[in-house]
């Protein structure tokens, strides 16, 4: 007998996207949230920075936090889209405000502010100086745990949309007990983050695995824009270290941190003359590159030195501690760092009300491609995103619900194999073509090569269909890879992170 559950709304991810969407929709509707791991893990728990937004409006300003996203983004941004994330910030952050979410403040009551690469003016909001995804992410929880309406699965992995003629019906899950679920529903949210997984180091949890992006690949939707993959510039770095990188926030440039190479010179005037340390990711991204192949190092240096002990333990607490436990005064040394796999840019493709191009079906977060960020995204533009669209969703969801009913679907008849196969070493060779072949600068041959790898493992996994997380994250991962590789090719101009050498 088939375990059938139904709800309103499933919204699948624990992060920032799908839990603001899920408080915001309205509390008579019954709402899924389905986690494939614990609610506290993800990238929304890790983001140091915090959310650029103009708090009061200010015509001017907000004119400027549009313009900063679109050079940022190469104009290669959807402008509608911008206009909304820019415009829609500050009723969003007064939402969060009143749910309950503290972020720092001045003496005076009024919000704290600072400076990010990018931006012209100080509009980051923080929380526990540079703590904010998770103080953001804690005080939602807080909101969460008392909302009646919403049912919370954590260990429970989503593996494939139930859908018939372009309209979604459910999804198919992996409960705790290794069981299959068909979770049927009138509206499905993605909300399942981005793909650093498939990178030997990212600023991401390994279980980034794209999984949202490939369900909805599996599925026919649209799916855009993949080759713009975000690298952060300064990953902190440690030797022969893979897997989760800590950050060293964007916020410590932002604070007037000199990036300087191996031999302690600063370079950054060599590639952006006017904004320094403070251009967009993928041009600092770039210059480190350049900076480490011109010096035959593996990394470079941030130094904040200049500024006094006991600014930096206010203001950068965690990154503070993190380097001192690694041997590092930042007060006195400078910070070892190189660029790591940070952000996606791409994703499904939505509209601004963030529908798919599958009826039901919408996404939100990093799994989805509004068009905010272009072809590279803005620091701290992320966690924005995460509250405009989910706010938007949840509004048109809301209008919809009175048309909400029993959902009427035949029941796919999968077949799976339960043998427990070891994919480990696909997995390694997944990150290790994407580490060597599609980072920061790309190369045709390197390119075809890399698919050509990858397509094999795509094809002996299509062969079997294992019934466990660890096969879907595998084959997830091998699809959104494939993904980036032929929308990389396809783009022969080097445009924001996408940098082609040929």
């Amino acid at each position: 007998m088939k375990e059938i559950k139904q709800f309103d709304v499933v919204i699948l991810g624990g992060g920032l996207a799908g839990v603001y969407t899920a408080l915001s929709l309205d509390s008579s509707l019954h709402i899924g949230l389905f986690i494939k791991d614990k609610i506290e893990r993800g990238s929304s728990n890790l983001a140091q920075g915090g959310i650029a937004a103009e708090v009061e409006w200010d015509e001017s300003r907000i004119e400027e936090h549009y313009e900063d996203t679109l050079r940022a983004g190469a104009y290669l941004n959807n402008p509608e889209a911008t206009k909304i994330l820019v415009e829609e910030a500050g009723k969003h952050i007064q939402n969060l405000l009143s749910i309950g979410v503290h972020f720092d403040k001045n003496e005076d009551g009024s919000l704290v502010t600072t400076l990010e690469g990018g931006h012209r003016s100080r509009r980051i909001l923080h929380a526990g100086g540079d703590d904010t995804g998770a103080h953001v992410m804690r005080d939602l929880r807080d909101a969460l745990s008392k909302r009646t309406n919403i049912d919370v699965y954590e260990d429970e992995m989503a593996i494939e949309i139930l859908h018939n003629e372009n309209k979604a019906l459910g999804v198919i899950v992996i409960n705790q007990q290794n069981e299959e679920v068909y979770v049927l529903a009138n509206r499905i949210v993605l909300a399942t983050g981005g793909i650093g997984g498939i990178y030997k180091k990212s600023t991401n949890e390994k279980i980034a695995c794209g999984d949202g992006i490939a369900m909805a690949a599996r599925a026919g939707v649209t799916i855009k824009n993949m080759e713009f993959v975000q690298f952060h510039p300064t990953g902190f770095y440690v030797e022969d270290q893979i897997g989760k990188t800590f950050l060293i926030s964007e916020a410590v440039r932002g604070e007037g941190g000199i990036l300087r190479n191996i031999e302690g010179v600063r370079f950054m005037e060599k590639y952006d003359k006017e904004r320094l340390e403070l251009a967009p990711r993928d041009v600092v991204s770039q210059a480190i590159h350049r900076e480490m192949f011109d010096t035959w190092s593996d990394h470079v240096f941030l130094d904040i030195t200049h500024k006094s002990k006991d600014f930096l333990t206010k203001r950068f607490p965690t990154i503070y501690q993190h380097c001192l436990e690694n041997g590092i005064d930042i007060s006195k040394d400078y910070i070892p760092v190189a660029p790591v796999e940070h952000f996606l840019c791409g994703g499904i493709g939505t509209d601004v009300n963030g529908k798919t191009s599958m009826e039901n079906l919408y996404a939100v977060g990093e799994c989805a491609n509004t068009g905010v960020h272009g072809a590279n995204r803005l620091a701290s533009n992320s966690l924005l995103e995460c509250i405009v669209f989910a706010g938007r969703i949840a509004e048109v969801i809301n209008k919809e619900k009175n048309q909400f009913g029993k959902i009427d679907v035949v029941l796919p008849d999968m077949v799976f194999t339960h043998k427990k196969y070891n994919f480990k070493d696909i997995r390694v060779e997944i990150r290790d073509v994407m580490s060597k072949y599609v980072f920061i600068v790309r190369k045709e041959e390197d390119l075809m090569l890399a698919k050509k790898l990858l397509t094999k493992h795509y094809n002996n996994l299509k062969k079997i269909q294992v019934f466990s997380r660890y096969y879907y994250e595998t084959i997830n991962m091998v699809t959104v890879a494939l993904i980036i590789i032929d929308q990389a090719l396809a783009r022969k101009d080097s445009i924001g992170c996408h940098f082609r050498l040929n």
